[in-house]
């Protein structure tokens, strides 16, 4: 169980994206400031590149920095990109 300190100094640091429809055997890494995208048919990919470029512009648009932004805000932030 942890306490309110814990849980207040819980912060997300990155995110991990991982493709595992590749059937073309060509090998796919993306890194960016917060993502790093490894695999995936190249549609997948690029998926994935498209929604770690919405994200960093939104966090940017609302002036936030990824480690000082809440789990929640977060959360919303990536269903939001990903649609």
């Amino acid at each position: 169980m942890t306490n309110n300190r814990e849980q207040s100094q819980r912060r997300v640091v990155g995110f991990l994206g991982i493709g595992l429809d590749n059937q073309d055997e060509h090998k796919r890494l993306t890194r960016t400031e917060h993502f790093f995208l490894i695999g995936g048919s190249e549609a997948t990919h690029e998926r994935m590149q498209e929604t770690a470029i919405r994200f960093t512009s939104e966090l940017q648009r609302r002036g936030k920095e990824l480690g000082q932004t809440q789990a929640e805000e977060i959360i919303e932030i990536i269903h939001e990109c990903w649609d």
